[in-house]
């Protein structure tokens, strides 16, 4: 794309914006953690999700039969972390 750039005639700008892809290099090895209503709505409806992790899919597979992705449980952890530190107004 081209862009006109003050007091510099012309340029051009790239387009850095990445292209989410389906992943299927560990589903047969971690169990991730993602919001519970997008999990149901994948299910039924054959949409990717993303996981705390970064990690797109679309599940298919009992996730109590693998270990948990560790990059998610220490996402988990410190989302829990700030959590347990906040004051709440009742």
């Amino acid at each position: 794309m081209t862009t006109a750039q003050p007091g510099r005639g012309v340029g051009t700008l790239e387009d850095t914006r990445t292209d989410p892809r389906l992943d299927d290099g560990d589903d047969e090895r971690w169990s991730h953690y993602v919001k519970k209503d997008k999990i149901i709505g994948s299910m039924v409806e054959g949409t990717p999700v993303t996981a705390l992790c970064g990690k797109v899919w679309v599940p298919s597979r009992d996730p109590e039969k693998f270990p948990v992705c560790p990059r998610c449980k220490d996402m988990m952890d410190l989302l829990h972390s700030f959590d347990d530190g906040a004051e709440h107004d009742a």
